[in-house]
């Protein structure tokens, strides 16, 4: 039975700071400064140079393809995303939309596995921070200092950053996104510029190299690539216009990293030619871009490169950085976690006591894995950053049923036509859901660990999204006024 929507009353009001009255800073980010949010959690050139030589020597000549066609599917789930975000006047991001589509209880445990993906994507990152920072600085400079020593300044800067006002954050975001961006399209205008290795082709949208199954491997590490663009929404309360802002910062994210990670893919395939960019790969991955860059453009601009992957991974632990307080803030707000976490900083107008917690755990983790004496890219960034990957997939998964969902039992009010409410999420919902399940069948190739590895780092999406069900339902046992309003917080009327 439909019935017609109603916002739910009385809303409480989220964004305030029970001790000190105060808000995160409002009427801040354009669509702009959230779209440099987004794009720099994915990591471009990390993604480009560190993970794109792999889907090509796993999936062949046709891997750029697989970043076009997981770009369309995030299409269709935007579509019905931003049609229901006029709706929802929170910034719990999937908490909220899930909360409101599923019911509170899925609500809860989507808030508990947002909550731990998105630490685990930035915390792994550390990582991959501290090898790169220090085999970089040592070729570079012949500074020889253990990768721990990065992982934890960059956690101190990352802090430090996130501490301080969302507008220093966003022009400190905007500058490295734009070198990351350009050093890459540097190397595209030089390949096209010397025609590629053998002539420019287009090869690689073939039907015969798309349509095959080796492309699984590109189509998980494409998946991969474009997590964390969804988190537009978590900057509501800091942008101006929002109800306007954010669904065109979604489509702007969603649609620059698949036609730029689309472009760039296929022009490392051109720097090498078709016929031999597989082979090239196969002798070292990890340098396939270097290579392409001193060829066609020179060594200086490969040292560039090399420097520039440091600070796209410090532009996307700064990304994740502000998308994991802001969701703690959020969900605090409704009492979902500790209210502590909610509390704002008078004068940078941050989630300062959800900052500090964020960055204590990160300590605490890169600290466990020192000890362990694990590899800090094959073992330690990779098998904490994988399960962030499963549960964002997930989350995506669910957001789109969600939606479907609501507008079924809520009748649009604002003129949203079919296709945003039923036909683009439903779709994507099948799409998300068969690309998650193939995720988890294969996490092999994202981690090289072994099954019973692989099992347990999938295992903990179902785990943690229980443990928040569980959550769910005690609080509705032994706290009901807060239970029934969750989901319900208007931080516009703040």
């Amino acid at each position: 039975m439909t019935h017609n929507y109603v916002p739910p009353a009385p809303p409480s009001t989220a964004g305030v700071d029970a001790e000190a009255g105060a808000h995160l800073q409002r009427n801040l980010l354009g669509v702009s400064d959230v779209v440099f949010f987004v794009v720099a959690a994915a990591a471009p050139l990390t993604v480009m140079a560190g993970v794109a030589p792999l889907a090509i020597l796993l999936g062949g000549i046709g891997a750029p393809a697989s970043y076009l066609a997981v770009g369309v599917t995030l299409l269709l789930f935007s579509v019905g995303f931003t049609a229901m975000t006029p709706y929802i006047r929170n910034a719990g991001a999937f908490y909220s939309y899930i909360a409101r589509g599923l019911g509170r209880p899925a609500g809860v445990g989507a808030a508990y596995l947002a909550a731990f993906s998105y630490n685990a994507m930035q915390i792994g990152m550390y990582g991959a921070f501290g090898f790169f920072s220090a085999t970089t600085l040592d070729d570079m400079a012949g500074i020889d200092l253990p990768w721990p020593v990065y992982s934890f300044l960059g956690i101190v800067i990352v802090w430090f950053l996130g501490f301080r006002s969302i507008n220093l954050g966003a022009k400190v975001l905007a500058a490295l996104l734009i070198a990351e961006t350009a050093i890459l399209l540097l190397l595209a205008v030089a390949v096209l510029i010397d025609g590629g290795a053998t002539g420019l082709t287009f090869d690689s949208f073939a039907p015969a190299h798309v349509f095959t199954g080796d492309m699984v491997a590109p189509v998980l590490t494409a998946a991969a690539a474009f997590i964390g663009y969804e988190a537009t929404v978590i900057y509501r309360e800091e942008a101006r216009r929002p109800d306007r802002t954010i669904p065109k910062a979604t489509y702007v994210a969603v649609t620059f990293l698949a036609l730029f990670y689309t472009f760039i893919a296929w022009i490392i395939i051109q720097a090498f030619g078709s016929d031999r960019v597989v082979a090239a790969a196969a002798e070292n991955p990890s340098e396939l871009f270097f290579v392409a860059m001193d060829k066609h453009v020179g060594g200086w601009a490969s040292d560039i490169q090399r420097v520039l992957i440091v600070t796209s991974l410090l532009a996307a632990l700064l990304a994740f950085h502000n998308t994991i307080t802001r969701y703690c803030y959020a969900l605090s707000a409704e009492r979902v976690f500790p209210s502590p976490l909610a509390r704002v900083h008078l004068s940078h107008g941050s989630p300062w006591i959800a900052g500090v917690v964020q960055s204590v755990l990160a300590a605490i983790v890169v600290t466990v894995f020192v000890l362990s004496g694990v590899d800090p890219y094959s073992e330690f960034f990779l098998w904490v950053n994988t399960p962030g990957i499963v549960g964002i997939m997930t989350l995506q998964a669910l957001a789109a049923v969600a939606v479907v969902v609501f507008f079924r039992r809520n009748p649009p009010q604002r003129g949203e036509s079919s296709w945003r409410t039923l036909v683009a999420p439903a779709a994507a919902a099948v799409l998300l859901t068969t690309g998650t399940v193939m995720v988890a069948k294969r996490l092999d190739l994202l981690t090289g660990a072994s099954g019973g590895v692989n099992l347990t780092l999938v295992a903990l999406t179902p785990v943690v999204f229980a443990i928040g069900l569980v959550a769910a339902l005690r609080l509705r046992a032994r706290r009901p006024d807060v239970y029934q309003k969750l989901g319900t917080t208007e931080i516009d009327a703040g």
